[in-house]
């Protein structure tokens, strides 16, 4: 403490004693003065129930100090702070001569219990005693309008405060602006704000919280800018507004939330939680993990919110090992039963390829919504299990809970990565028979892929042609990529032309198409995809593949020289080779041509980002410790081999998660029964 600051604090001191001193002196002439005087510090340091039982009863005991206004007013403050507006009620009523004060006091005790019907009653009793509410009446009762969606009441309140000529007031306009705004009439909201003479941090938090709730981030974010721009700092509060909304959003505007929170939002948890969730939310898992990790350095404590938002980046990253540690913080501080919390944690274990763990959560959950199950039906289905997600989607129907349009789409998905043609045919037609449900682009995107990877080829391209909606590129890539698999080479450029008219830069559909040509010996062709991708400037995404060594997470790319390693895992990457050169590898040089490039085949496969990781992982990590890879793009058939061989050679069990789905690879075989 700085000697100014001490010196304060004896000032503070001396002053009350010698306030005592005065107190006692006065005392001898007035003995009531001194207890009224202490029963008011009591009741102003927000006693508890009891001390506060004491203290009306010494009130009503003492005539004198019964008929005090000014303890009357915080007696009824303090009950309804301990959550017993019905003493603030019977106080009220026992009131000889009532003013607005005490109707301010009456209406905001119900309205801080959210009763709000008896709030909106106490004001109509105003008139009764001819008293005209004033500008502490109006953002109380609005308040009371927005927590009971009483609107057309709230707009009879906006008539009566333009008619008094208490809009231009400050907090009846704040009161105005977060009553529109949590009843969903935004447009109301931004005009009385921008008609408000004077404005401070809640007016815009107000604006803030009203574009989040209706999940308009990037409008809230705009306000934040005017915010700024107005001379006026965020404050916890706006970041508070503005985690409901959390939405994936431009570049710059993740810099702008990251500028605020820097700036005016490091001391509070919420503010961590925002940019968590934004981070998350905007593809940036492993900025979300190094924040939590900061947050960790500064003894910042994290909540439910933290981690549910955290999980999904443990999940994005293969981060088992963080997620597991975030798993027994919620055990230690028993943050269970916690709905998005342990939903959170089925998706983070699923992801990770560990469904032993997602099923545990799953089974020890107190209430489950249609999100729990739908995750663990995902899970199954990403790791090619597809008869467990039919028995757990029938579970599903007969819990009470009706699966939505999600669930149909993790079921069919399922069905699809199986092979479960069938099984597939039925979900789809109970969707639309039984439960009413129109099917979306989504769902007719899994039927397409469902009938393609069967190599219903034909079939599938009339389900395409038949749909009630034009299809997507989504549509037409699972159509080209199945094409691909079965080699149909007709059905495959119909398919190609319509994705090159809706996706022209979208490298990956050319690759596949190229495929088609090569797997035909159409080289001229390839050749001629090569040429156009080069004049167009149309570049193949490069692959990355994460993976998680003692507790920090790594990515390659393909021929990846960056990492301080670099040495040590091409040499280990050369004895693998060997050995599976011995157990009769021979390089599926097809692979090569999704990266279209003049090198050699045969070496460049060798150096994909897939074999790197698994080689550091290898040389880093003790024997038998299991592998656990993520990739961005979908593995190539020489990798998901050489993962095969790699997993018998070295007796490691060696997960791989892509785009489409996992691959648990043990003792040289794949759980997808190389049907992926």
């Amino acid at each position: 403490m700085t000697a100014v600051a001490k010196s304060n604090r004896l000032s503070r001191h001396f002053s009350t004693a010698h306030q005592y001193l005065q107190t006692l002196a006065s005392s001898f002439r007035n003995p009531n003065l001194l207890a009224e005087d202490l029963l008011s510090k009591v009741l102003d340091e927000d006693p508890g129930i009891k001390t506060l039982e004491k203290v009306h009863s010494k009130v009503i005991s003492d005539q004198n100090l019964c008929s005090n206004p000014s303890l009357a007013i915080k007696l009824m403050r303090a009950y309804s702070a301990c959550g017993q507006p019905n003493v603030t009620r019977h106080i009220f009523d026992e009131i000889a001569e009532l003013n607005i004060v005490f109707f301010n006091v009456m209406i905001r005790s119900y309205v801080n219990n959210h009763l709000y019907r008896e709030a909106l009653l106490v004001y109509q009793n105003l008139h009764n005693y001819n008293i005209s509410p004033d500008h502490y009446t109006f953002p109380c009762v609005l308040k009371a309008c927005s927590g009971s969606g009483n609107l057309r009441v709230g707009f009879q309140f906006h008539a009566v405060v333009v008619k008094k000529g208490l809009d231009s007031n400050l907090y009846v306009g704040n009161g105005l602006v977060a009553m529109y705004g949590k009843c969903d009439i935004i447009a109301d909201a931004r005009k009385v704000l921008d008609e408000m003479p004077k404005r401070d941090v809640v007016s815009w938090n107000s604006m803030v919280a009203g574009y989040a709730r209706n999940g308009r981030f990037n409008d809230a974010l705009d306000v934040c800018k005017i915010m700024l721009s107005s001379g006026f700092k965020p404050d916890a509060g706006t970041m508070a507004s503005l985690l409901p909304a959390v939405t994936n959003t431009s570049s710059d505007d993740v810099v702008f939330v990251k500028y605020m929170f820097e700036n005016y939002g490091r001391e509070c948890l919420v503010s961590w939680n925002v940019m968590i969730a934004v981070y998350v939310n905007n593809s940036m898992p492993a900025q979300a993990v190094e924040l939590y990790s900061q947050m960790q350095a500064c003894g910042i404590e994290p909540d439910a919110i933290t981690l549910s938002s955290l999980l999904p980046a443990c999940g994005d990253l293969s981060a088992l090992l963080l997620g597991r540690r975030i798993h027994e913080y919620v055990e230690r501080n028993r943050l269970r039963p916690n709905l998005l919390l342990e939903n959170a944690l089925v998706d983070m274990y699923a992801k990770c390829g560990c469904l032993s763990d997602a099923r545990e959560v799953f089974d020890g959950m107190e209430i489950r919504d249609v999100v729990s199950w739908t995750s663990m039906i995902s899970a199954y289905g990403m790791s090619g299990q597809g008869h467990n997600a039919v028995k757990l989607f029938s579970e599903l129907k007969d819990s009470g809970l009706n699966p939505d349009s999600i669930a149909f789409v993790s079921i069919l998905s399922a069905c699809s990565h199986a092979g479960l043609l069938d099984e597939g045919r039925f979900c789809f037609k109970i969707m639309t028979k039984e439960y009413r449900i129109v099917p979306r682009i989504e769902h007719f995107a899994c039927m397409v892929d469902l009938l393609g990877r069967a190599g219903k080829l034909n079939e599938a391209y009339s389900f395409v042609l038949s749909m009630p909606m034009e299809p997507n590129e989504r549509i037409w890539g699972a159509l080209l990529s199945a094409c691909r698999i079965h080699s149909n080479m007709d059905i495959g450029l119909v398919a190609a032309d319509h994705l090159f008219q809706l996706a022209p830069e979208q490298g990956g559909y050319y690759v596949l198409l190229s495929n088609i040509y090569a797997k035909a010996a159409r080289w001229e062709d390839v050749t001629t995809i090569r040429s156009i991708m080069k004049v167009r400037g149309i570049k193949k995404m490069p692959g990355v593949s994460n993976v998680e060594v003692n507790n920090r997470v790594y990515n390659f790319l393909a021929g990846d020289q960056s990492h301080p390693q670099s040495k040590e895992i091409y040499e280990e990457l050369d004895v693998l080779v060997g050995k599976m050169k011995e157990a009769g590898y021979a390089p599926e040089t097809d692979s090569a041509l999704h990266d279209l490039e003049e090198e050699d085949k045969g070496i460049h496969l060798t150096v994909h980002s897939e074999k790197l990781a698994i080689a550091f992982a290898i040389i880093s990590t003790k024997p038998l410790t299991p592998i656990r890879i993520t990739k961005n793009l979908r593995v190539c058939g020489d990798c998901h081999v050489a993962a095969k061989l790699i997993s018998k050679i070295t007796g490691r069990e060696i997960m791989v998660r892509d785009t489409n789905r996992f691959h648990h690879i043990q003792n040289g075989l794949c759980s997808c029964g190389d049907y992926w």
